[in-house]
């Protein structure tokens, strides 16, 4: 069997097992993209939503101000720095940049990735 995705194996193309480093950054930048399109789709639905009117509107931000939906807005941010983060590592491998230490790059990358992402979620969440 190939590792070509196809109709049978594609669960193995998400399959961290077995992967080197390179082949783990690539499927966290494809979950990230595929997240942030899904949330994509999402945000376009509920810009229509809030164009109901103010009623609309204030119930839509009341919404957001519930822990679970901070949640999921750090999930977001979570995806945009890491998914940005990798793309610039990539860009620059790319243009023959970083090549020979791509891999220090990218567990530097994701570290600093941590970093914003602890302090996104901590500025989200201190504010009540």
């Amino acid at each position: 069997m190939s590792d070509r995705p196809n109709s049978i194996n594609w669960p193995r193309w998400f399959d961290p097992r077995n992967k080197s480093l390179g082949s783990f950054a690539f499927i966290i930048n494809r979950v990230t993209a595929l997240g942030l399109t899904l949330y994509l789709l999402m945000h376009l639905v509920a810009l229509g939503q809030l164009a109901q009117g103010p009623e609309a509107y204030d119930g839509f931000i009341a919404m957001m101000k519930n822990p679970l939906f901070k949640l999921g807005e750090l999930l977001v941010i979570a995806a945009g720095i890491i998914h940005g983060l990798n793309g610039i590592r990539i860009a620059l491998n790319s243009f023959g940049v970083g090549v020979r230490h791509q891999h220090t790059m990218f567990l530097l990358l994701m570290a600093l990735s941590l970093i914003l992402i602890l302090f996104f979620g901590w500025i989200m969440f201190a504010e009540g």
